[in-house]
């Protein structure tokens, strides 16, 4: 191999092959944190937070920067740096961090996530591999992340305290450089893992030692010395593209052409409403404008598979939720026309969102009362018997990562009651172009997939608790397998059986 640049290999690659390797705990696939699992450094927002609090003293802050600006450190060099960090945390508890690190990972953490880190993640899970976090970060910094990710194992600089209080020292040796090693290898030992089986991902130069540690290295848009010794030893290099500041001009000009094309859309939409005395067709063109509009406006294309099956009216469209104007925006290009919403009661109280709301013919429902749940889905299934479709999440609240959470049985509810089929919509990236909390929006391809509607018409209460975890499953292996080729020919003939079963 010739030339400066390593060999470059796409996520599907390693995924393929991390599938037809061997399984089971005995590989293990490690993964650094700042930089592979996530763009950028986690620290960044816990010094903001400190600065913001005014917790910062401008010693830390000019010793921060120049370390950042003079290269990779030394191990000595780094927990020096750390020591010096850590001194603004002596005498608070190790539970008032760990809540500290709660927020961060809840505001801006979380939204730095690699979605194609997180697919490789789930692939080393689905294979049954022992997954761990190995990183120079603390554990308030990291434990949140692999909660989410159902991470069980890290690797990590552990604070010292007493009786639950930070000392201002550090535990054992920080796994930074030949430390992350040496801490991969006892793991390993303890584990009972032969590491010539093992998987390493990791980004910055300081950890050469942490891959050669391993039988399969992965450099993940790696520094520049990390870049030459990859291309020395060839190792195959992953890329993930990163998103831009919110800050960007670009980022700024395109996320105002989104919301500009939503504006564009529902003012259009109320007006020939109000005009002709058809709120429907009015709110048919505000969709259906909003699709084709703030997607050209901001960049955003889509790439969707199965898009006949949306031809099913009416009916109730499950989509996984991630980011609510994304989520609008696939919602508007995919469904197009002849649906509404379900929003809380409370909304319809609110100036102008309300009176928008209800012009647009959505579905309020009374949640306070927790005994009459099923009672309150009365509006969103008297619209269903109308004619009028309903998108909504069967998870209910935004998650954090692409991971899919719980689901509500409330659309089932009214699906059943109104005799509709359900309508999955599976959104591969949503996140990606714009998380829950960003401020703008990344340009790039949604991919959707959009399932074989299932038939709820006569439903008992037992088919209703079957096809609830059936579903959510749907959509597990359609992320964890795209675009779900194997997952939707086993849910068409899961849906093919339950009909000959009725028969």
């Amino acid at each position: 191999m010739t030339g400066t640049t390593p060999s470059m290999i796409a996520v599907e690659e390693v995924i393929a092959d991390i599938k037809a390797g061997p399984g089971g705990a005995k590989v293990a696939a490690f993964f650094d944190f700042d930089g592979t699992l996530i763009q950028g450094y986690s620290a960044s927002a816990l010094i903001a937070h400190r600065a913001r609090n005014f917790e910062l003293g401008p010693d830390e802050f000019v010793r921060t920067m120049l370390a950042s600006l003079g290269g990779p450190l030394d191990e000595a060099a780094f927990k020096d740096l750390m020591l010096q960090g850590i001194r603004g945390w002596v005498g608070r508890t190790d539970d008032e961090l760990m809540e500290l690190g709660e927020e961060l990972f809840a505001k801006e953490i979380a939204g730095a996530l690699f979605h194609g880190t997180w697919r490789l993640v789930r692939a080393h899970q689905n294979k049954g591999h022992t997954v761990v976090i190995a990183t120079s970060a603390t554990r308030m910094q990291v434990q949140p992340m692999a909660r989410e990710l159902g991470i069980e194992h890290i690797l990590c600089t552990e604070l010292e305290t007493e009786q639950g209080v930070i000392t201002g020292g550090i535990a054992g040796r920080p796994p930074w450089g030949e430390g992350k090693a040496a801490a991969v290898r006892e793991f390993a030992k303890r584990e009972r893992i032969p590491l010539k089986n093992c998987h390493a991902y990791a980004n910055g130069d300081e950890d050469v030692p942490f891959l050669e540690a391993v039988g399969f290295p992965h450099p993940v848009n790696p520094g520049s010395n990390l870049a030459r010794h990859a291309r020395v030893c060839r190792w195959s290099v992953v890329r993930f593209k990163t998103k831009r500041s919110q800050y960007h001009p670009v980022s700024l000009a395109r996320t105002t052409g989104l919301f500009g094309g939503f504006a564009a859309a529902v003012g259009v939409g109320t007006v020939v409403g109000v005009l002709t005395n058809d709120s429907r067709g009015g709110v048919d063109l505000a969709t259906s404008l909003f699709g084709r509009l703030a997607g050209r406006f901001g960049n955003i294309k889509f790439d969707v598979v199965g898009e006949q099956h949306t031809t099913h009216r009416p009916a109730v469209f499950f989509i996984n939720h991630q980011s609510t104007l994304i989520d609008a925006l696939v919602t508007s290009r995919v469904v197009r026309r002849g649906f509404t919403v379900v929003a809380k009661a409370e909304v319809k109280q609110m100036p102008v969102l309300g009176q928008l709301f209800t012009l647009a013919d959505v579905a309020f429902v009374d949640r306070t009362n927790t005994s009459k749940a099923i009672s309150a889905l009365q509006p969103a299934v008297d619209r269903l018997r109308r004619g009028v479709s309903i998108a909504m999440s069967p998870e209910g609240t935004r998650s954090f990562s692409p991971r899919i959470g719980a689901f509500k049985k409330g659309g089932f509810h009214m699906a059943r009651d109104a005799g509709v089929p359900i309508v999955p919509i599976v959104i591969r990236n949503a996140g990606e172009i714009m998380w829950r909390n960003a401020k703008v929006a990344q340009e790039g391809t949604i991919e959707v997939v959009v399932h074989e509607p299932v038939p709820t018409a006569n439903w008992t209460k037992g088919d209703l608790d079957e096809w609830v975890p059936r579903l959510r499953q749907l959509y597990i292996d359609t992320l964890d397998d795209w675009p779900g080729t194997v997952a939707g020919k086993k849910w068409s003939a899961a849906i093919a059986e339950a009909l000959a079963v009725r028969r």
